[in-house]
This record gives structure tokens, C-alpha cells and sequence, in this order.
């Protein structure tokens, strides 16, 4: 019932005025409903005033692999969505002249590390460089600069500049393109800032 219920509202949207819930699990398999029944569901979507359909036509591709990796390891979306701009300007497909992969740029042994089991698939892409991103962000304190100087040079070159960060160019370009896409992803309407790491 609930299947025929999102399909009608896929296919006659005036008929359709729920919001969708969603939740995954122990056995990995995602519920979604109009209705919920059960406490583990969460809100998922929203349905959007004509000004935030607008706004939604504009949102970058992989918006709910985002905001579900942003909500499972507590990292703001904007800035996931500033460092995939960074990284690959939303290529899954992409490839560096080092070897990193994928939306967010992992090296093989960081997607080892993070148990990326194919770079090339945007979920598992985006939910090992969100965990990585948390774990420098823990590493660092919540220093971000700190966090993208390591993402971008690796936590050695950090630790090796006495957690400064590293006098590379390269690394110090990154920052400010990570940063500069995080004020322009958090300045756009109906987005709901959360800053603090």
C-alpha cells in the first residue's frame, strides 16, 4: 500500500501532499513511506513550497546520498558538497594523475582504510570520504583548515609541519577552492547551517 502510494504521487503530483520517511535496516534494506509505523523511521523529504522546488533544480546531483552520509557521521553538507565540488566537480567517474577515485577523491589505501568496497559507486564513495572527513575533523579538533590540508596533502604532511598546514601550493589552492565553495553552498537560500565540528 505504501509502494502504491508513493507511485501515485510520482506520477499525479497535485494528488500528492505527504512528506516521505525513511529508514534502513539491520539487514541494510531501505523502508520508505508516507505513513510511518515504526520509530526508526526518520523524515527524508519534505515536500517543497514552489520556491524550494526552484531551488531544488539547482541542487547538485547525489543531494540525498549527501544529506544521509552528513546525517550518519555528523559532517555539514555543504561542506561534503564543497569538497566533492573540489575534488571531482561531481564526476563519479573521476580519476587523479596520483590515482584517487571517485566523487571524493580517495587514494586506494584511504578507501581500504574507510572499507570503500568501489570508488567508483557514488554511495560508497561519498560514505567513506564523509567518515574520513569526520576523522580528521576529530583528529584536528575541528579545525577545518586543518582537516582539508590533510585531506588534500594527507595527515603525515600535516604532522610533519607540527599540525600546520603544509607549505605546499597545491594544498593551500585546495583550501581556499574547499572554502570558497563552502560560503557559496551555505549562502543559498533555505539552507540550515551547522558550523561547529
Amino acid at each position: 500500500m505504501t509502494i502504491g502510494l508513493l507511485i501515485l504521487g510520482l506520477s499525479f503530483p497535485l494528488l500528492s501532499s505527504a512528506d516521505i520517511y525513511k529508514f534502513v535496516d539491520e539487514e541494510g534494506v531501505t523502508h520508505i513511506t508516507n505513513v510511518p509505523t515504526d520509530a526508526r523511521y526518520r523524515l527524508w523529504w519534505k515536500e517543497a513550497t514552489p520556491a524550494q522546488r526552484r531551488a531544488l533544480l539547482k541542487s547538485p546531483p547525489y543531494e540525498s546520498m549527501i544529506l544521509d552520509a552528513s546525517r550518519k557521521h555528523n559532517v555539514e553538507s555543504d561542506l561534503i558538497k564543497a569538497v566533492i565540488k573540489a575534488e571531482s566537480d561531481f564526476n563519479h567517474r573521476a580519476v587523479s594523475r596520483k590515482g584517487a577515485k571517485g566523487l571524493m577523491q580517495l587514494m586506494p589505501k584511504t578507501a581500504d582504510r574507510f572499507q570503500v568496497n568501489s570508488s567508483f559507486d557514488p554511495w560508497s564513495n561519498i560514505e567513506g570520504g564523509v567518515r574520513y572527513l569526520r576523522h580528521l575533523l576529530d583528529l584536528f579538533n575541528g579545525d577545518l583548515t586543518l582537516a582539508l590540508a590533510a585531506y588534500n596533502a594527507g595527515e603525515g604532511a600535516v604532522a610533519k609541519y607540527n599540525n600546520r598546514v603544509p607549505p605546499y601550493q597545491e594544498t593551500q589552492t585546495y583550501i581556499q577552492r574547499v572554502l570558497r565553495y563552502l560560503k557559496k553552498y551555505r549562502s543559498e537560500p533555505g539552507r540550515a547551517v551547522r558550523a561547529s565540528y
